[in-house]
C-alpha cells in the first residue's frame, strides 16, 4: 500500500497500526464504492408498489454513502496512506457484489440493500475493534457513527419487508 507524502507524521499511532487500519479502511472504501453504484442502480430500476418511497429512500442512502466515501478516503490519508481509487481495485477488494441493470420490485430492492447493510455492519464492527485495539479512537469514532446508521436503517428495511 502506498504511503502519502506526510512528513513527520506524528499522530500518536505507530506505523504498523496506521498501515493495518488503512488496509482495512481501503476494503471498507471498496465496499462503499460498490454499494454506491448498487444504490444508484436500484434507484433507477426499482418498480412497482411503494416506488416513490423506495426511490426517495435509495437517494438518501446513496447521498449518505457518498459522504462516507469522502470521509473514509480522507481518514486513510490522515493515517499516512493513499486510498484506493480505481474501479478495478474496488471490485477486487470489495466484499459486496455488483448487480445487473434490470427491473427490481420493491421487496427485492429492500432485500438487496439489507443484505449489503448487514455485511457493512459486520465489517464495521471488525474495524472498530481493530482501531480500538490499536488506540485509533478517531477511526473508531467515525465508524461507530456509521454503525448506528446501518443498524437503524436495517431495522427500518426489515420493518418494510414484514
Amino acid at each position: 500500500m502506498e504511503k502519502s507524502r506526510n512528513i513527520n507524521l506524528n499522530i500518536g499511532l505507530n506505523e504498523n497500526a496506521r498501515e493495518e487500519i488503512s488496509k482495512a479502511l481501503n476494503v471498507y472504501l471498496s465496499n462503499l464504492q460498490i454499494l454506491y453504484a448498487k444504490l444508484h442502480n436500484l434507484h433507477w430500476n426499482v418498480e412497482g408498489q411503494n416506488f416513490f418511497k423506495i426511490h426517495e429512500k435509495l437517494e438518501e442512502f446513496y447521498d449518505a454513502t457518498s459522504e462516507q466515501i469522502d470521509e473514509v478516503a480522507e481518514r486513510i490519508l490522515s493515517l499516512g496512506y493513499r486510498p484506493l481509487v480505481k474501479l478495478s481495485e474496488y471490485s477486487e477488494n470489495s466484499d459486496l457484489k455488483e448487480i445487473e441493470s434490470r427491473a427490481y420490485d420493491g421487496s427485492e430492492t429492500l432485500e438487496v440493500v439489507l443484505e449489503d447493510f448487514t455485511t457493512l455492519i459486520n465489517e464495521t464492527r471488525k474495524i472498530i475493534k481493530l482501531a480500538q485495539e490499536k488506540g485509533d479512537e478517531g477511526t473508531a469514532d467515525m465508524l461507530i457513527g456509521y454503525l448506528k446508521e446501518y443498524e437503524k436503517n436495517s431495522w427500518m428495511l426489515r420493518a418494510m419487508l414484514s
